[in-house]
């Protein structure tokens, strides 16, 4: 009897109280149930920092660089980037936003005025191996250490291939002469 009263009491208190009450307590409920462990913040904002980035500077890559092998490797990374950032967003928690664009803009303002082998060295350079290298450390650490399962499942199945884009880079890198 004693909770009967209670629920009644409360629905009661919140229909008097309106919609606005209602969306707050829900709103402040979604929040509270949706709080990442920082492991996991770090990691979706280092991934679609990463994934973004990677989509905007490849797209650049493909209307300035004029070597098809850089221009292959930017669509290759376009096509890929853009699945993974799906994935990831399909992962993260309810609630939980994942940036559309969060791109690096100190790396793309370094390339847009770069032309010829300058541009694609350092596209080469800062994209493909460094922007690569710690997308695999972010990866490989939500892997180990994230506390969200689905991001962290969604970081375990990324992984192969971040490395295999590591690996491209390495050798795209070797074969047009930027050294890492």
């Amino acid at each position: 009897m004693k909770k009967a009263f209670v629920v009644t009491f409360t629905s009661s208190i919140l229909c008097l109280a309106g919609p606005a009450a209602l969306a707050q307590t829900q709103a402040a409920s979604t929040t509270a149930a949706n709080q990442l462990p920082q492991v996991d913040k770090d990691f979706v904002q280092a991934a679609t920092m990463s994934s973004s980035t990677e989509i905007d500077a490849s797209k650049l890559a493909t209307s300035t660089s004029t070597d098809k092998d850089v221009k292959s490797f930017a669509h290759h990374m376009m096509m890929d980037h853009t699945k993974l950032t799906l994935q990831l967003k399909m992962a993260a928690p309810h609630g939980v936003e994942v940036p559309k664009d969060n791109s690096d803009t100190a790396v793309l303002d370094s390339l847009k005025p770069l032309k010829g082998k300058a541009f694609d060295q350092a596209y080469i350079q800062k994209v493909g191996l460094e922007g690569h290298k710690a997308a695999v450390a972010a990866f490989e650490k939500e892997a180990e250490q994230g506390q969200n399962a689905d991001l962290k499942a969604a970081a375990k199945k990324a992984l192969p291939t971040i490395k295999e884009h590591y690996k491209m880079a390495q050798d795209l890198a070797a074969k047009k002469g930027v050294t890492e």
